[in-house]
């Protein structure tokens, strides 16, 4: 095996795409990882890093063009973070969607020969997300900027609008920042810990068209912030609040624990799956509305309620898949760790007269091996981590008859499916994938686990 050292050029075809999005490719039995490529490309590759196995690289020339690529819709595609395929077509976004669930299915689950359903497709590739929260910062020229961060950097690549979210949110984007520079509010340095302003986050109903913009900050010293608000809330009708969040610590989390509403609302109001929703600025919401519904309808399509059962909701968030699937059964329970997100749930059951459903604050590992009641279904979302040994451990000790997983992150569900279906205890009845997040490698899925007999008499 041959040498090689950072800086070279070498000549490689993309045969596959990783979990992160590059494309992967070899070069004397050697992987190398490659952004902004596609299978199909034969490529010059500058290493930019190298390990004796594998390497990183940069696309220096594209000698071949993959048949799946495509020119991307945004100037600064290249450089933002933000997306990672818009260089690659829709189509193939999906069908690589598909195999990076395969993959992960078969090599961490240890599952043989696993059936995956083809991706639901998002109903527009563009203009979806109903969130977007940007980072704040300084041109050379002590110009404003918000934006996302370039691949692999802290380096603030400065938009005035996005194609992946809401259209309805640009105007706002491009706007705020110049009230931001008229105001003189210092924009928080994350090398020096100093400056006041470090995140703009808009959020947008896209049922009821109301938008939500949270200001994060070190603190709430901020000269004449009340009087801003108000402008925002009179110039901007579908505006239908100003909050302030503070975020004091030296982090690379955007939200802190405090939030307080500046003028207008603390929420915005949404409607899914039939219901109305209340949803605040800090809050998990699902950032693709439609394609969030059409996988909760597979959900119930394939659960086939009769209204008689007992479910429980790990991870329950604001009640989101809770509150529609309560309407269809006898009771449900709903695990949360954040006190905040209970507290949604309980209202938005309420707003909604739903009285067969209860919420409980703390984590999903202490919360429900304490439960009396034995529930016939346990629906898991659990963040991109994955559930805690001990959840494995309870759920195959109560054996409820169903178990859906939710996913954001494939690895995890097939590391933790495996372990639920360890001993033929479950059996692996259906995976739906679900394409939350166009233009990038992300990809939500739906696993159906049903108890095997043998699992019963165990």
């Amino acid at each position: 095996m041959a040498n090689w050292q950072q800086g070279e050029l070498i000549e490689i075809d993309i045969t596959n795409l990783s979990d992160n999005g590059d494309g992967v490719g070899r070069w004397q039995g050697r992987v190398v990882f490659v952004p902004d490529t596609v299978v199909g490309d034969r490529i010059m590759v500058r290493l930019l890093h190298t390990k004796r196995q594998y390497g990183y690289g940069k696309l220096e020339k594209l000698l071949q063009p993959s048949p799946h690529r495509i020119r991307p819709s945004c100037i600064v595609a290249d450089k933002c973070g933000g997306c990672q395929w818009q260089h690659i077509n829709y189509d193939y976004q999906l069908q690589a969607k598909r195999n990076q669930v395969i993959q992960a299915l078969e090599r961490i689950g240890g599952f043989d020969q696993v059936s995956v359903d083809p991706v639901l497709p998002a109903p527009s590739p563009f203009h979806y997300r109903n969130k977007a929260t940007y980072p704040l910062g300084l041109s050379t020229t002590g110009n404003v900027q918000a934006g996302y961060y370039q691949k692999g950097s802290h380096k603030l690549i400065n938009l005035n609008q996005c194609p992946v979210q809401d259209s309805r949110l640009n105007p706002l984007l491009a706007e705020i920042k110049q009230d931001i520079q008229k105001r003189g509010w210092q924009i928080y340095d994350e090398r020096r810990h100093q400056g006041q302003i470090r995140h703009l986050s808009l959020r947008i109903g896209r049922r009821t068209g109301e938008i939500l913009l949270t200001l994060v900050a070190r603190s709430n010293n901020i000269p004449g912030i009340e009087e801003q608000a108000q402008e925002w809330l009179d110039h901007y009708p579908p505006l239908v609040g100003v909050m302030l969040n503070l975020n004091g610590d030296r982090t690379n989390a955007i939200f802190g624990k405090s939030t307080h509403c500046v003028a207008g609302v603390p929420y915005l109001r949404e409607q899914f799956a039939g219901l109305e929703f209340q949803i605040r600025g800090d809050t998990f919401f699902q950032v693709y509305t439609e394609t969030a519904e059409a996988l909760l309808e597979v959900i119930q399509s394939q659960l086939n309620l009769q209204g008689d059962e007992v479910l429980v909701d790990a991870y329950c968030g604001i009640g989101t898949l809770t509150l529609p699937l309560a309407k269809q059964v006898r009771q449900v329970t709903g695990l949360e760790i954040q006190g905040s997100a209970v507290a949604q749930a309980t209202f938005n059951a309420q707003h909604n007269g739903i009285e067969n459903v209860n919420f409980h604050v703390g984590t999903v590992e202490k919360l429900l091996p304490q439960m009396t009641i034995k529930p016939d279904i346990v629906l898991l979302d659990p963040p991109r981590k994955g559930c805690d040994r001990t959840v494995i451990e309870t759920l195959r000790l109560s054996k409820p008859n169903c178990i859906v997983y939710v996913s954001c992150k494939a690895a995890t569900l097939g590391r933790d499916l495996k372990l639920l279906c360890q001993d033929g205890m479950y059996t692996l009845k259906r995976v739906q994938p679900a394409d939350f997040f166009p233009q990038t490698s992300h990809v939500e899925v739906a696993a159906f686990l049903v108890l095997s007999p043998f699992g019963k008499d165990t």
